[in-house]
């Protein structure tokens, strides 16, 4: 895991720095530019949007006295697309995007639940119970 962490922090703004270099290049310097912060902007009303109806949802469910679980990773991948689109490049944005829309944030929310599932089966995972 902490391997293809550290490929994935080489590679990725490499790959950004390449394709910003590129699209300069194919649209022009102030298009780029446009777009990034576009996308920035974008991203960051959507996050807003989403995270406040997730909030909303989250506070619904513990006052009916469930557990909002599925609420609990929608805000995990809210934060983390919201902070990802934050950071100027297109594959960042493409990521950030894919975990804030619903409809594909649901794809992401059964890959975490895999991979914490996973964590918890190989003891990477610990889960404290104090009462």
């Amino acid at each position: 895991m902490f391997r293809l962490l550290l490929i994935l922090i080489i590679l990725v703004p490499a790959l950004e720095i390449a394709l910003l270099i590129v699209s300069g290049n194919t649209l022009g310097v102030w298009p780029t530019i446009a777009l990034i912060i576009g996308t920035g902007v974008l991203g960051a009303w959507l996050a807003k949007k989403e995270g406040l109806q997730t909030i909303k949802l989250a506070q619904l469910q513990m006052q009916q006295g469930q557990l909002p679980s599925g609420v609990i990773l929608d805000g995990v991948c809210i934060l983390v697309g919201g902070v990802v689109l934050l950071t100027p490049g297109f594959i960042t944005d493409a990521i950030g995007f894919f975990l804030l829309i619903p409809q594909t944030r649901a794809t992401a929310k059964v890959l975490l639940t895999k991979l914490i599932n996973r964590m918890i089966k190989n003891g990477n995972f610990i889960i404290m119970n104090r009462r």
